[in-house]
C-alpha cells in the first residue's frame, strides 16, 4: 500500500477531516503504512504527500480531507449541541466576574485540534492556555512557572471568533499576531528579505512548511476556551489581563 492510499483509508474510516499530525499518529498506531527505514511517519511527510496528490485530497493548512468526500472543519456550521453550550453566556450583563468564571473555567478548555467545527462566527472573548509549560522553550516556561499558571493569551474577537481566534490566530489565515508571536517563540523565522518591498514591515509570514509545523504544535499543545459577547469586550479583556497576566 502506498502512503497516499493509506492516508485516504484513514480519512475514509474516520469520516472526518483530520490534521496532518492526527493522520501521522493514526498510521503509526495501526502500522497500515511503514517507512522502509522503520522510523515514524511525521506530519510534514503527510503534508508533502497530500500536497502532491491534490486530485485525492483537499487541504486547508494542516487540515486534510478526501476530495469531495467531506467538508473541512473551517467551513462547517457551528454545532448547536450541548458541547458548545458551556461557551455561551445567555443574555450577558457584561458582569466581569461572571464572564471571568465562564471564560477561565478549566473544565471547558479543549485542545486546539478539537475545536474547528465548534467555534461560532460570533463576537466574544477567548483564552489560550498551554497543556504543559515544559513544551515552551526558555525563558518562557520559567516565566510561566514564576506566574503560577499556564495562561498564554487572552484576546477579543469584535466580529467573529471563528475568523479571528480560530482562523487568524491558530490556523495562520491572514495576519494573526498571536500566530506570528507563537511561531517566533518556537524559533521559526520569516524568509530572509521577504518584507523588503512591503509597506507594513510587521506583518511577517513563515514559509508554508513552517506554518504547518507551527499549526501542528498548536494543535497538540494549546488549550482554548471562549465566550460569546456582543459588545463591551475591551473592559472585560483589560480586567482579565490585569488579573491573570498572560504570558
Amino acid at each position: 500500500m502506498t502512503l497516499h492510499d493509506a492516508i485516504a483509508e484513514v480519512l475514509e474510516t474516520s469520516g472526518n477531516a483530520m490534521s496532518t499530525q492526527e493522520i501521522a499518529d493514526e498510521l503509526n498506531r495501526t502500522g497500515t503504512y511503514k517507512k522502509k527505514d522503520g522510523s515514524k511517519i511525521d506530519a510534514l511527510q503527510i503534508h508533502g504527500r497530500t500536497r502532491n496528490y491534490s486530485n485525492l485530497f483537499d487541504r486547508n493548512k494542516s487540515i486534510v480531507s478526501l476530495k469531495g468526500g467531506m467538508t473541512a472543519p473551517e467551513v462547517r456550521s457551528p454545532r448547536s449541541s450541548s458541547k458548545t453550550k458551556g461557551h455561551i453566556i445567555e443574555n450577558p450583563n457584561y458582569d466581569t466576574e461572571k464572564q471571568d468564571k465562564a471564560l477561565m473555567d478549566e473544565s471547558k478548555f479543549r485542545l486546539a485540534k478539537d475545536i474547528d467545527s465548534l467555534v461560532p462566527a460570533k463576537p466574544g472573548l477567548y483564552c489560550i492556555r498551554i497543556k504543559n509549560i515544559d513544551a515552551l522553550p526558555e525563558p518562557f516556561n520559567s516565566e510561566l512557572t514564576k506566574r503560577g499558571h499556564n495562561i498564554i493569551y487572552i484576546g477579543i474577537a469584535s466580529k467573529s471568533l471563528s475568523k479571528r481566534m480560530l482562523n487568524q490566530e491558530l490556523r495562520a489565515s491572514g495576519h494573526g499576531t498571536f500566530f506570528r508571536s507563537m511561531g517566533a517563540v518556537l524559533g521559526f523565522r520569516s524568509p530572509y528579505n521577504s518584507l523588503a518591498n512591503k509597506k507594513n514591515k510587521r506583518n511577517y509570514k513563515f514559509t508554508t512548511d513552517d506554518e504547518i509545523k507551527i499549526i501542528d504544535w498548536i494543535n497538540q499543545n494549546l488549550l482554548v476556551n471562549w465566550i460569546e459577547q456582543p459588545s463591551g469586550w475591551e473592559k472585560t479583556e483589560s480586567a482579565l489581563i490585569r488579573k491573570y497576566e498572560p504570558l
